[in-house]
């Protein structure tokens, strides 16, 4: 009879161990989804201090140039100019160029055969004002913690060139590009060509000119 007894006692109680265990079961089951996930991966990256040199926000411009000019069927010279510049807008650009070189006809009498001197004078200068349109912007890093701004930009424009005591329209068109040093002086890469009829040649004339200039923003 005893044991009988233990096993209806056990039966009676155990409705209220089962529903103990399930409740308990319950909490822990809601107690997991309340409990914020652990973090999986902890990123470890080393910020890196850029220096960057901050565009001046002045317009104006002005600076010097120098390079190789050469002139169609009269050699190949240095050159000198100044350039002086308005920025109208974040990319639009008004310029003025002065240039001077100097021609040989040593290479158009090689060509044609001639002995006689053609040139009166030696002396070649131009003066043109060019739109430039700032094309695409962007950064050049040196080393891992100095990044400079650069940009590159197209031109063109018109103006006179002089030549042989003579006055000749003449219409440029270029590109280059622009490297800022800091935040008040560019450096310029530019390749320009200046096309005018030449009365010497009767033709019109390619003349390349590649330069290298320092400008100042004030």
């Amino acid at each position: 009879m005893s044991l009988i007894k233990i096993i209806l006692n056990n039966l009676i109680f155990l409705p209220f161990i089962l529903g103990a265990t399930y409740s308990s079961a319950q909490n822990d089951q809601t107690s997991s989804e309340n409990k914020p996930l652990e973090q999986i991966i902890t990123p470890d990256l080393e910020r890196r201090e850029i220096s960057e040199a901050i565009l001046d926000s002045e317009n104006w411009e002005i600076g010097v140039y120098g390079g190789i000019l050469s002139i169609e069927d009269f050699g190949s010279n240095s050159v000198a100019g100044l350039r002086f510049a308005y920025h109208l807008t974040e990319d639009f650009v008004i310029e003025f160029n002065y240039g001077a070189s100097e021609a040989s006809d040593e290479t158009f009498r090689s060509v044609v055969g001639g002995i006689l001197e053609v040139l009166n004078n030696t002396d070649y200068a131009y003066y043109n004002i060019s739109l430039v349109y700032n094309l695409f912007q962007g950064e050049v890093f040196f080393g891992k913690n100095t990044a400079f701004n650069n940009g590159f930009y197209l031109l063109a424009g018109g103006g006179n060139t002089t030549f042989n005591d003579n006055d000749y329209f003449t219409v440029s068109f270029g590109g280059g590009m622009r490297f800022y040093a800091n935040d008040w002086t560019a450096l310029h890469f530019t390749v320009k060509d200046h096309i005018f009829d030449n009365d010497i040649t009767n033709k019109t004339t390619n003349n390349l000119e590649a330069t290298l200039g320092l400008s100042f923003y004030f």
